[in-house]
């Protein structure tokens, strides 16, 4: 049996804001939370919030908005507050969700005060550098992502073929922790033929799914191509938007035949899912793709790019089509098949929720509490760690 731990979670993005990564940690704080174990969450302040001491459980720090996504933010250095707050209260294990200034500063005061620290790769900050400008700073970027995650215990990664990834590239220490998917909350029962209506969509109208941040790195022109291949073949095709973010506003003026929502959260982002009949996922970017379990879930076909969460879980002509990273031409290919084929889609349906029947979160905390108790034992036994400094 696990004995109870203390845990410090450090991270530039938490809920209520919208994506994988503040899903994720919300659902593993959740899930530690109710197994005894006590949790701090450090984070930058949102607005209207104060910097300080929010409640037992949660610190915010100063933060600044994210370029290109202002209504993100992330932290700035606190290394002397954390230092402080850590020699008061020491937590058994850092967490350190992400590597921006504020893990930075948390890297430094752990290791000086010798506590344990676990991190995790949620982002390819790296791999965005094309789509903003800045290709050049690439191989930067990825040197100081080895060097801060290589400072850690471990460093925790969605899938096995991102752990090999990063092995290759001379990263240490790497364990796979999966992302879950709640299949009580996500899952076809949602689907609603009111929803389909109020987007003119009759039984047998295709409607074609795009969930996430509509942003430069998501490839969303190449979902819209693929739209418009499908149209020509089936006119009666809808092609619904639903997220935000810094490119909605322009492709909603270049397409007006694509219907953008929004954000959706909850029963009503579940019921998106459910009623759409086949989603595509044009990233290239992506860690893990939460949005692609929570389709499955839903009974959601999907069309995407062999890698990520998508090569793990998407059996081709099974529960929807996955194809060569950067074959724009199959993906458009793929996703005509399977919307001209509506029986296959129903079939699809049917098949698709036990794709992701093993990602059930409370197999992914029985990991995650596991690996932190390992680390803490390991911590332990270990002899003292002579001084040093980061730097």
């Amino acid at each position: 049996m696990v004995s109870s731990f203390s845990v410090s979670l450090v991270t530039e993005t938490y809920l209520p804001e919208v994506n994988g990564v503040a899903m994720t940690l919300g659902h593993l704080a959740t899930g530690l939370s109710a197994r005894g174990h006590r949790l701090m969450i450090v984070r930058p302040r949102q607005k209207h919030e104060k910097v300080g001491r929010l409640a037992a459980d949660q610190l915010l720090t100063p933060g600044i908005p994210l370029p290109g996504y202002g209504e993100l933010r992330f932290g700035l250095p606190a290394r002397r507050t954390l230092q402080q707050l850590w020699t008061d209260e020491p937590p058994d294990v850092v967490h350190i969700a992400t590597e921006g200034p504020l893990g930075l500063s948390a890297l430094a005061a752990a290791r000086a005060l010798d506590i344990p620290v676990i991190s995790s790769f949620h982002t390819n900050f790296h791999a965005y550098c094309q789509h903003y400008g800045i290709g050049w700073m690439h191989g930067g970027i990825e040197r100081y992502l080895r060097w801060f995650h290589n400072r850690t215990q471990a460093t925790l990664v969605p899938t096995t073929a991102l752990a090999a990834d990063l092995t290759r590239q001379d990263f240490c220490n790497i364990g796979v922790l999966s992302r879950g998917v709640d299949m009580g909350h996500f899952n076809p029962a949602r689907r609603s033929a009111a929803l389909r209506a109020s987007w003119g969509a009759s039984d047998a109208d295709p409607v074609i799914l795009v969930v996430g941040r509509i942003a430069a790195e998501k490839n969303l022109a190449l979902a819209i191509r693929a739209f418009s291949a499908i149209r020509a073949l089936k006119p009666q095709a809808l092609m619904i938007f639903v997220g935000d973010g810094p490119r909605r506003h322009a492709l909603a003026c270049k397409h007006p035949e694509c219907r953008f929502v929004g954000v959706r959260h909850g029963e009503e982002l579940a019921r998106h899912y459910a009623s759409a009949d086949l989603l595509l996922f044009p990233s290239l970017t992506e860690t893990f793709g939460n949005v692609v379990s929570e389709a499955l879930a839903s009974g959601l076909p999907t069309i995407a790019f062999d890698y990520a969460a998508a090569g793990n879980l998407i059996k081709n002509h099974v529960n929807g089509l996955k194809v060569p990273p950067g074959d724009d031409a199959a993906f458009i290919t793929a996703a005509v098949q399977l919307a001209s084929m509506p029986e296959r889609l129903t079939a699809m349906r049917t098949a698709c929720p036990a794709s992701v029947g093993g990602l059930d979160w409370e197999n992914i905390h029985d990991s995650f509490e596991k690996l932190i108790d390992e680390i803490v034992t390991r911590h332990d036994q270990a002899p003292p760690a002579p001084h040093f400094s980061l730097w």
